[in-house]
């Protein structure tokens, strides 16, 4: 383990180590999420190689993004269990392992269970949850800032390595393309083992900000439970608002931009190449729009910027069809929705953290990011449908569109106050 000497170096030099455990997990997830989003490159040269049609390569798509989100407050639990760094090693792993075994497939269930099951059971050890927990761990202060850069890793990676895969899926297949992400993981493993630590107390660190050794220490193997957090926030109104929204975020996201913006290009002459720069645009704008969105969360009514993050959102999916899909258009589309396409996580993560305690945030946020997860399958497997029934996607596309616009509404809800902090926390549990 050099990670003992590099933060003695560190604490000589008044550097926190945290900031080398958030840099190695900003590149875990930017690589895994590379994982989810190859996906969006990959419908069309499946469909030529195979015959498959765009409803059932959808179905294997939405399988991974339930799984992707189901998994996490499974994976807070498993986190706060047996440690940060052994959890993501695993998920690094069965994500790496699904991929390899993935190259010879010729059948449809083999893309089912490969990419569907065993990539989606993978990323969902790692998904937002990962970058919640490492965040409220070691961070006291600018934890808004760090939840924006952690999630920005996430969206930004699922756009950014597209112009990649795709020229590469053009030139010479996809094959070629899955192997680049599995070499991708293999270094991302390597860097979590050197360097990765679960908790500042391992290192004799506190928290960022914190003066004493009030960090949150390890679990006893009676803790809470992933279903003993949802039957309790499940009793709030806070909860089910949290989840509802998120639930519409994940369905004007990854669903359905993600995984059908490439082929939904491709239906009005772009070609797919164009498609995925177009969609590596928003990544690079997401980066800016959720690390902005992490340092504002800090600062300001977290109601409010999601009431406007969302009317944006939804505002910007109703245009996307009158761009004409010119390079002009869909320029301003990217600019714009780009800057917004995950800036609602660290919003959602501290409202969270505010209405449900620092012990139960990542659990909780596990739930409510299982939400997300369910809105990103639902988009997937209805945009499929759509295409496939009614030979255009512009049906979903206006659907997520006005889903928006409603979780604008439903934010405004929330209560806030000191009173309602902590709200589950506090609460003894009911049998």
């Amino acid at each position: 383990m050099i990670s003992s000497p590099i933060a003695a170096m560190f604490a000589r030099r008044n550097i926190y180590y945290g900031w080398v455990v958030v840099a190695v997990t900003f590149l875990t997830m930017l690589v895994t999420a590379g994982a989810v989003g190859a996906p969006g490159v990959l419908i069309l040269p499946l469909q030529q190689e195979f015959g498959w049609k765009t409803s059932e390569i959808s179905s294997a798509f939405a399988i991974r993004l339930l799984l992707f989100g189901l998994m996490g407050p499974f994976a807070a639990a498993l986190m706060n269990r047996y440690g940060v760094r052994r959890m993501a090693l695993s998920a690094l792993a069965l994500i790496a392992a699904g991929l390899l075994l993935s190259l010879a497939m010729t059948r449809i269930w083999q893309l089912i269970l490969l990419w569907g099951v065993v990539v989606g059971f993978g990323t969902g050890l790692t998904a937002l949850v990962l970058g919640a927990t490492v965040a409220t761990r070691w961070f006291s202060e600018r934890r808004g800032l760090v939840i924006g850069l952690l999630t920005a890793s996430s969206a930004t990676g699922q756009l950014v390595f597209l112009p990649i895969l795709a020229s590469l899926t053009e030139q010479v297949g996809w094959r070629p393309a899955v192997a680049l992400i599995c070499g991708l993981l293999a270094l991302a493993a390597l860097l979590v083992f050197a360097l990765m630590r679960d908790r500042p107390s391992d290192l004799g660190l506190v928290a960022y900000g914190e003066k004493q050794r009030t960090s949150i220490q390890p679990s006893p193997a009676g803790s809470i439970s992933p279903i003993t957090a949802l039957r309790d926030a499940a009793r709030t109104r806070e909860f089910w608002v949290l989840f509802s929204t998120f639930f519409i975020c994940g369905a004007s996201t990854n669903g359905l931009i993600q995984t059908h913006f490439v082929s939904l290009c491709s239906d009005y002459g772009l070609a797919a190449v164009g498609a995925a720069s177009v969609l590596a645009m928003m990544g690079v704008f997401d980066f800016f729009g959720t690390v902005g969105s992490g340092w504002l969360s800090d600062r300001y009514d977290n109601r409010w910027l999601l009431f406007w993050y969302y009317g944006l959102r939804g505002l910007s999916l109703l245009y996307l069809p009158f761009t004409d899909f010119s390079f002009y258009g869909l320029s301003l589309f990217a600019v714009f929705y780009g800057l917004d396409w995950i800036a609602t996580v660290p919003p959602t993560v501290t409202l969270t953290a505010m209405k449900f305690g620092r012990e139960r945030a990542n659990l909780v946020f596990g739930w409510v990011f299982a939400g997300h997860q369910l809105g990103a399958a639902a988009a997937a497997f209805g945009g499929g449908l759509s295409r496939t029934t009614l030979d255009t996607y512009l049906p979903a596309f206006f659907a997520a569109g006005g889903l928006c616009l409603i979780a604008a509404s439903l934010v405004l809800t929330l209560t806030t106050g000191a009173e309602k902090q902590a709200t589950v926390a506090a609460a003894p549990a009911r049998s």
